[in-house]
């Protein structure tokens, strides 16, 4: 059996938002049991990523650390056609994933204590994001 369901994000700009909720709504209105839910931005600067969900310390230092190696504005980058974070956005992006796949079991995903699924804005202004949650199984 399989189930999909499209939804937009509005981010504020450069940044992490906790969808791990929207993504389990999803799976809730599947009526499906276990299988693989798999979660898709389609986006080139903006991803997804599985990350600590306790302390946002923790998405504070990803930004930092993305800022050092891919900081926005580099003269290096030819492409710029939507001002210094365009092409900083897209590194990020590539650097990071476009899709999460995660197991659930009895309408539950399994995901570690700690775990959270985020959707990560490269850009520095907002935007609205299109998001799409396949659930596989049974």
């Amino acid at each position: 059996m399989v189930y999909q369901q499209t939804f937009q994000h509005q981010t504020l700009g450069r940044g992490t938002a906790n969808i791990t909720r929207r993504a389990e709504e999803i799976l809730e209105k599947s009526g499906i049991k276990t299988g693989m839910l798999n979660i898709f931005v389609h986006h080139t600067s903006a991803s997804l990523i599985l990350c600590e969900n306790a302390d946002p310390s923790v998405r504070a230092d990803l930004e930092y650390f993305m800022e050092k190696i891919t900081p926005d504005g580099d003269p290096g980058y030819r492409h710029r056609d939507e001002g210094p974070d365009d092409m900083s956005a897209h590194v990020r992006t590539v650097l990071t994933n476009s899709s999460l796949t995660i197991p659930f079991n009895n309408h539950q995903l399994l995901l570690g204590t700690w775990q959270g699924i985020y959707l990560w804005e490269h850009r520095t202004h907002p935007h609205s994001r299109k998001i799409t949650v396949t659930v596989y199984g049974e």
